[in-house]
């Protein structure tokens, strides 16, 4: 078993082995956050799917109201006017095959990788690279687009894309452990409100089984679902 620092111990010791009001979880969230930087807040949510079948899976993004805390470089790969049109709406990184090429080569020095849908056959190629990270431009998840200067600013203000693991679990992060905890809630309520409305068509019976939350070097905190999806946006405001 690996050794528990008494860091995590003494954090452990704050959570009670129960079901917890969302407020009173992320509240909870922020009080064990107790490693030396700014740790993250993330959910964990176990679905009733099985995503080897193809209308149970769950891929999608989610716009982070309160942001994510995070400064998002995109790098885009595109042609032509398209090249200087990225560049021009924010992006860190844009070019075409001289970009394909630094990628195949190890460079991934950026968290969204944004295509238009005419370079995707040369972006293909990138998949040994690009997908263990989960950078693989997808139509699904914004990330396939004409619409450059849209997908930039979305994508730098708090869009997220994510998606169910092989076991039917997604885990995503909803902002930084310094934010308040009602922002935390607007944020965490809006990956809920993404993730009802991506219902995958074949997931049958009980969707949500269990979700957690932790930050980053935090204990698990286990939420109540129900509370969660019964919770009205305006309130949280």
């Amino acid at each position: 078993m690996p050794k528990v620092s008494k860091r995590l111990r003494e954090a452990q010791a704050k959570v009670e082995d129960r079901l917890y009001e969302p407020l009173e979880a992320l509240e909870l969230l922020k009080e064990t956050a107790t490693a030396k930087f700014v740790e993250s807040a993330e959910a964990h949510i176990r679905l009733g799917i099985d995503p080897k079948y193809t209308d149970q899976q769950l891929r999608t993004t989610v716009i982070l109201p309160k942001g994510t805390g995070q400064t998002i470089r995109v790098a885009v790969i595109a042609k032509g006017e398209k090249v200087a049109e990225a560049t021009a709406a924010g992006a860190d990184l844009a070019g075409s095959e001289e970009l394909i090429d630094e990628i195949q080569k190890g460079m991934m020095d950026f968290d969204v990788l944004i295509a238009t849908p005419d370079v995707m056959p040369q972006v293909a190629k990138l998949g040994r690279q690009l997908g263990p990270r989960g950078l693989m431009p997808s139509p699904k998840g914004g990330t396939v687009t004409f619409d450059l200067a849209k997908a930039i600013d979305e994508f730098k203000a708090g869009k997220l894309e994510f998606r169910a693991d092989k076991t039917g679990i997604v885990h995503v992060m909803f902002g930084k452990a310094d934010f308040s905890a009602e922002d935390l809630l607007v944020n965490l309520k809006a990956l809920q409100e993404t993730v009802d409305r991506n219902r995958p068509s074949g997931a049958k019976g009980r969707y949500w089984r269990t979700v957690a939350i932790a930050s980053t070097m935090g204990p698990s905190i286990r939420l109540d679902v129900n509370a969660l999806r019964d919770f009205k946006m305006s309130d949280a405001v």
